[in-house]
């Protein structure tokens, strides 16, 4: 599989780069915004989109995470639904990380199964379909708000505080899946994760369209946190944010001595493990990775040595105002 890294340019004030892109943004930002305003399955219990509008990482599967645990909290019976991005599995399938290794299912389906059913489906109505047959109370996507053959009855959107929507511009010319007013009436919500000026446009759009907006900080788990306290590490990533890793191992109290980073979704090749191991050793590092990164390896014998000697470091989404955010989804859906 292709890793995906984005183009610097996306990230700066539109520039030549994007100019030249920029009909082809218009064209693509046309037909997306079209395609949203189609209609889907009507599922007979609630669904509740994660998204982003933007490509890349935001923060995505922590706040599914998030929402799925307050739900069973709350004494549902919550079922996810991922498309299994990565995986060649197409289902609709019940995700079994036992049975199915990453390139079966994807990276994200093995950490949403740690708290919750999950279905793995590229077509999301055939999974939502699955999820009723299974005596789910409510559906948690992982991605796919943009996708209309579902219907949703709340949605998030995910902006990365660092990064925000970047130049404002529509793929190819930017990171936007399709135009941002479109999309934020579309949602119900916007949670903004990290600290950084470049989310406060686009969280001042989302008030003027009437959505709330929380803030919330990707936060070290404290036992992995105190496994890795002080320890020389060598930080690998292939997600769509790699810095933020980087950022929070650094707060766990690691001391990130080296790193390298991969496109979003890479697929670790075994000379990838190799040169990882190489330079741990002559640097006497320790190897850290993400937990996406660490089911990425699952199930491929080349990559054992690697896996076995990385530690990970595990974060979760913790929200300035969880009552608040929590309170939006239980009064719209009156759960």
């Amino acid at each position: 599989m292709t890793s995906l890294r984005a183009p610097e340019f996306w990230w700066r004030k539109a520039g030549v780069a994007a100019a030249a892109l920029y009909p082809a943004g218009a064209i693509y930002g046309a037909v997306a915004s079209a395609r949203m305003k189609g209609r889907g399955y009507r599922a007979k219990i609630p669904v509740i989109c994660v998204g982003n509008p933007t490509l890349g990482g935001a923060g995505k599967t922590p706040t599914a995470l998030a929402i799925g645990n307050w739900l069973k909290r709350e004494g549902k019976k919550v079922f996810f639904l991922t498309r299994g991005y990565g995986g060649n599995e197409t289902g609709p399938l019940l995700a079994d990380p036992v049975k199915y290794g990453a390139r079966s299912i994807g990276d994200e389906a093995p950490l949403l199964a740690g708290v919750a059913p999950t279905i793995v489906a590229h077509d999301r109505a055939a999974g939502a379909k699955l999820a009723e047959d299974s005596g789910a109370d409510v559906l948690v996507m992982d991605d796919g708000f943009q996708n209309p053959s579902l219907e949703k009855d709340f949605s998030f959107l995910v902006i990365d505080g660092a990064k925000g929507v970047g130049n404002g511009l529509v793929f190819p010319a930017g990171p936007l899946r399709a135009p941002l007013s479109p999309q934020l009436k579309r949602a119900q919500a916007m949670i903004v994760v990290g600290d950084g000026e470049a989310s406060e446009k686009a969280a001042r759009f989302a008030r003027e369209h009437g959505l709330p907006v929380f803030r919330g900080k990707l936060v070290p788990d404290p036992a992995s946190a105190a496994e890795l306290k002080s320890r020389r590490v060598l930080a690998f990533a292939g997600i769509g944010a790699p810095e933020k890793f980087f950022h929070s191992l650094e707060a766990a109290g690691a001391v990130v001595a080296a790193w390298k980073s991969f496109g979003d979704h890479h697929r670790f090749s075994e000379s990838d493990a190799a040169e990882l191991l190489a330079k741990a050793e002559a640097g006497g590092l320790d190897l850290v990775t993400t937990e996406k990164d660490l089911a990425r390896m699952n199930g491929d014998e080349k990559l054992a040595v690697l896996r076995e000697r990385s530690k990970v470091l595990r974060v979760r989404l913790a929200l300035d105002d969880e009552n608040g955010a929590f309170a939006a989804i239980k009064n719209s859906l009156k759960l």
